[in-house]
């Protein structure tokens, strides 16, 4: 077919026009390559990345992922998009977000800067155990120096790991998704899977608090007695935690029977016809059988109370090295909510703790299981900044996990609006 003339004369123009902008260094428009930009390219687990995309196929579908977290998205008319995805837990210092839609693809890294809480603790320098001790290896006493790691921002919430409105709430107070969320279960319950897997899916690791009692029927059950664990009475259920445990296969903190050294819990040896050295055996046999069902994904956090006068010496109370993978201190500052109570600053209240978990677990990462502080009687703002900053100066601290709740007085993050913008600045800061 022959073409018109003026098609012909255009054409004729081009064919002189091309190499001359190509000479000239000047290439013909082609499509933009997809690529995607983080707003943080580094921190914690649970952080919150809002990711934007550019040259993504028009008006189309994709998903964003960062490992196991997933987020749908569709692309404007332009290639545009952006959209927010949780960095979840992983084993490797760096995990690829990914943006994906039919054929076209891009990926940006994001550095994880802190040591998990779920990996194994280093190989610790050797000694000689002491006369009558274990012969495991036992770890060299050490001090705390400063580390590079980022301190983990925790949380527990009356609805716990399944209260997505709640998670959402802290992480929109405290600038950043919380890494670490509590759980509660006492032992009629089976064990929380659905809670672990909402967790992870938020990119977050449950703490979970396994507790040897009916919750809410008081101190005396002698059926929980501790010695009734260990002579074997509840292996059928241990075993079935175990095994589901094993099953799941992810990582999860398991604390079995906390702040075991004060006198509120049916666990403890001053109640319940418990006595010395119960609590130990009752943990080992624990650990025992759970770890016999290959649960092999579970970090055993051992978690007093901060010491006080007349609670249970804590030497007394620690299984040992081989039992224990993390240890943890649960602390609060009542002010003067109540009529005990003073106002202590975090250092006052963490410190003799701190030092006596180093001497009795050296080498053990330490958290913080539980703290908060009340609004009565001192300033709930600078408290929370000069907790984080005293906890992200020690260098064997890996964690801190907030109670948000409005329980014996409120302790909750946003109590007032100095107290939340104090954590969050807190939070920041310690991010660089």
């Amino acid at each position: 077919m022959r073409l018109p003339k003026l098609l012909t004369t255009v054409m004729a123009a081009l064919c002189v026009a091309l190499p001359g902008l190509a000479a000239a260094g000047i290439a013909p428009a082609q499509a933009a390559a997809a690529a995607i930009k983080l707003d943080a390219g580094s921190g914690p687990a649970g952080t919150t990345v809002t990711v934007t995309g550019t040259g993504f196929p028009k008006k189309s579908p994709g998903m964003l992922s960062a490992g196991t977290s997933t987020v749908p998205f569709t692309a404007s008319a332009s290639g545009y998009f952006t959209a927010a995805v949780v960095i979840p837990e992983s084993s490797d210092p760096v995990v690829q977000v990914t943006a994906v839609s039919g054929k076209v693809s891009a990926a940006a890294p994001f550095t994880l800067t802190y040591s998990s809480p779920s990996a194994a603790d280093p190989a610790p320098e050797v000694t000689t155990a002491p006369a009558g001790e274990s012969t495991s290896p036992v770890p060299a006493p050490s001090s705390p120096q400063p580390g590079t790691s980022l301190l983990r921002f925790g949380v527990g919430t009356p609805g716990g790991p399944l209260a997505s409105a709640e998670l959402d709430e802290v992480a929109a107070l405290a600038g950043e998704a919380p890494s670490i969320i509590l759980s509660y279960k006492d032992f009629n319950q089976a064990p929380p899977l659905a809670e672990l897997e909402a967790a992870r899916s938020r990119g977050a690791v449950v703490l979970l608090t396994w507790e040897p009692w009916v919750w809410g029927a008081g101190t005396s059950q002698p059926a929980y007695s501790l010695d009734r664990i260990t002579a074997g009475d509840f292996d059928p259920y241990l075993r079935q935690w175990g095994q589901a445990l094993a099953a799941w296969g992810h990582p999860v903190m398991l604390r079995f029977g906390h702040e075991m050294n004060g006198n509120w819990y049916p666990w403890s040896e001053q109640l319940n016809g418990n006595g010395t050295g119960d609590y130990v055996s009752a943990w080992r046999h624990i650990h025992d059988v759970v770890a016999s069902t290959g649960a092999s994904n579970v970090t055993w956090v051992w978690n007093p109370n901060v010491p006080y006068w007349g609670s249970t010496p804590l030497d007394a109370l620690y299984p040992g090295p081989s039992y224990v993978d993390a240890v943890a201190l649960d602390g609060y500052n009542w002010g003067t909510s109540a009529s005990w109570s003073t106002w202590v600053s975090p250092s006052q209240l963490f410190g003799d703790g701190l030092a006596q978990l180093r001497m009795l677990a050296p080498g053990k990462q330490i958290l913080v299981g539980e703290t908060s502080s009340a609004e009565q009687g001192g300033s709930k703002a600078d408290w929370a900044s000069s907790l984080v900053g005293y906890l992200a100066a020690q260098g064997d601290v890996t964690a801190l996990t907030w109670f948000h709740f409005n329980k014996e007085t409120d302790w909750r993050i946003n109590s007032s609006q100095a107290a939340a913008d104090a954590l969050r600045s807190a939070l920041a800061a310690r991010r660089g």
